[in-house]
């Protein structure tokens, strides 16, 4: 990040356009070549890479409690320490990899050891730079909360996890604490998150203080794999009502009564990143951790103006195309309350999330060739947090769709939400690193939000390739959803670093979007609350799109879209300048092959 395109000559090497088919492709069997000698050569460097993060991640994995589960390496029976003291000495631990990192050549590496320290750099920096800043003295926001997520959104499949689960259970009092330890040193030092992002939040934390089976986290133990002896179910199903009636429920509605009566009341009225400690440093940081990339604020907010503008005309000639007759605010208002758009039941809403991802899947075949077995399943956003929860997430397991407040969930976003989410998204996308091409262990799990962001954007665009948008409503919709990623990169970079308010920032992307106003407050707070992570989509996107232009203007008729994709999803998460990189490489490789071919012919 800091030294991010990385600072380090990649050497991924894409031959010179000038040159003729038939040199093209001897410069590219020279380059190949050339990359198999310095290979040879790099063995006692790369071997002295491998040993720096193989003993990191092993560190890793025991200092945070991490167990192997099949493929993944999950939380065990507890949670990782969250004291001052443990991340002082983090710090220390990470800074002096980070050093030992600097002292190899990473320019004599083999090729895919330059990749690796790549990663692993911009890995490593992200850790270092968050707890220099501490962090994790405001460990949530108005969209993520460390005590969000700690019971799975289904049970397990054996009973060795479901121990590790009550294990978890018995030390969330431990793990609140600390927490709420570090938030009272943020409090101290001004250090918070901004008050109106979190307001209302404090209520996802009502539904685990209740005792018995309506608390949520006894959920997992309703339905067990008939693999666990029903003695040891009920067991297991005994010790999870105590655990919950003495720990867990205690433990939130201590972490409930902090939230409303110290944190909030205490937390900074200002919604600005400058306004931080050191706050203009760390929001260009905040810019590097999560975009990979060396921009400027002002930089990226020119960026969003232009893009708002060109999105903005093809939002009006789509409004034309639907034989809309009014202005563009009148033709806003009617897709926001029209009946039509709208779905009358939750299971209606559900259904139609469905039929878009089963479309879709017909439509595999003509974007991949590599097509994962792992599969997803579709769920509604928990009751609990619902509220003020986006309109959708994917991941591996499931993609969960907002059913809460249907007046507020068009139906004509759903297709491009479904495509981001789910499939080829955010789901697909995670099924394929599961059964990627055998990398370092540290880059199996890692998340880069400028890449996975990026990717899942580009997917909505690939929608009007494959003709997933069946009326100019959804495609209203699918352009609402870019101009909201766009309208980000000004409203962000406005709120941080230009002094817009609250209201300027509402009023800004309620006038370009359909948005519902319930999911543009909702926006609009985590863009207050979580300084620069929605900036990483939209410059994310811009780089696949441009690299496919490329493609298929060097390529032409060549040009094939499965394996660009397969190509892009098979290089892992990896900060955007490797990513550029590499896709160069490919479209040179490519069209290397395209010119012998053309000469055999001749």
């Amino acid at each position: 990040m800091t030294l991010s395109p990385i600072g380090f000559s990649l050497f991924l090497g894409a031959a010179s356009l000038s040159l003729t088919p038939s040199a093209f492709a001897q410069e590219t069997i020279a380059e190949t070549t050339a990359e198999t000698a310095l290979a040879a050569e790099a063995g006692p460097l790369d071997a002295r890479l491998r040993a720096l993060y193989e003993a990191e991640t092993e560190w890793r994995h025991k200092e945070f409690h991490l167990v192997k589960d099949d493929q993944r390496w999950v939380q065990g029976d507890r949670f990782a320490s969250e004291t001052a003291e443990t991340q002082a000495k983090r710090l220390a631990y990470w800074q002096d990899v980070l050093r030992q990192l600097d002292a190899i050549p990473v320019d004599q590496l083999s090729a895919e050891e330059q990749v690796n320290a790549a990663v692993f750099r911009q890995m490593i920096w992200e850790q270092v730079n968050s707890l220099e800043y501490k962090t994790y003295e405001a460990p949530f926001n108005s969209d993520t909360f460390f005590w969000g997520g700690l019971n799975p959104r289904t049970g397990y499949s054996n009973a060795a996890r479901y121990r590790d689960y009550l294990g978890r259970m018995k030390d969330i009092p431990r793990y609140f604490d600390e927490n709420i330890t570090n938030m009272r040193a943020g409090l101290a030092r001004g250090y918070t998150v901004p008050r109106v992002g979190i307001e209302g939040r404090d209520t996802t934390i009502e539904a685990y203080t209740v005792t018995g089976e309506d608390n949520p986290f006894y959920d997992a133990f309703r339905n067990m794999p008939d693999s666990i002896p029903e003695k040891e179910q009920a067991a297991m199903r005994k010790e999870a009502l105590q655990s919950i009636k003495t720990e867990v429920a205690p433990a939130y509605a201590s972490l409930l009564r902090f939230m409303r009566e110290d944190y909030m009341p205490g937390a900074r009225t200002s919604i600005d990143a400058y306004a931080l400690p050191d706050g203009k440093r760390f929001y260009q940081d905040q810019i590097r951790l999560y975009t990979t990339l060396d921009l400027t604020a002002e930089q990226i907010h020119q960026i969003g103006l232009q893009e708002v503008a060109r999105i903005d005309a093809d939002m009006q000639a789509t409004m034309k195309a639907t034989g809309f007759i009014g202005t563009f605010a009148e033709f806003l208002a009617f897709m926001r309350t029209d009946p039509q758009f709208y779905a009358k039941t939750p299971r209606e809403l559900l259904s139609y999330a469905a039929y878009v991802t089963k479309k879709m899947d017909g439509k595999l075949k003509d974007s991949f060739n590599l097509l994962p077995r792992y599969r997803f399943t579709i769920r509604p956003v928990p009751d609990a947090i619902a509220p003020i929860y986006t309109s959708g997430r994917g991941g591996l397991e499931s993609c969960l769709f907002n059913t809460y407040d249907l007046p507020s969930r068009p139906l004509y976003n759903l297709t491009a939400l479904a495509l981001h989410e789910c499939i080829p998204g955010h789901s697909f996308q995670a099924a394929v690193a599961l059964e990627a091409p055998d990398r370092p262990e540290f880059r199996k799990d890692i998340y880069f939000s400028g890449y996975g962001e990026g990717w899942g954007l580009y997917t909505e665009w690939l929608g009007t390739k494959l003709g997933m948008y069946e009326t100019p409503y959804e495609e209203f919709g699918r352009q609402t959803f870019e101009m909201w990623r766009a309208v980000r990169l000004v409203i962000d970079t406005g709120i941080h670093t230009k002094g817009w308010s609250r209201q300027k920032a509402i009023d800004y992307l309620a006038s370009h979007t359909a948005l519902a106003q319930r999911d543009v407050e909702t926006e609009v707070d985590r863009y207050i609350s979580w300084p620069a992570q929605a900036l990483a989509y939209k410059l994310g996107e811009i780089s696949i799109r441009k690299l496919r232009a490329k493609a298929e203007a060097e390529l032409g008729t060549a040009f094939d879209q499965r394996s660009f994709h397969d190509t892009y999803l098979a290089l892992g998460a990896v900060p955007l300048p490797v990513m550029e990189a590499k896709m160069e490489k490919f479209i040179a490789a490519e069209k290397a092959k395209l010119a012998v071919s053309e000469e055999v012919a001749q």
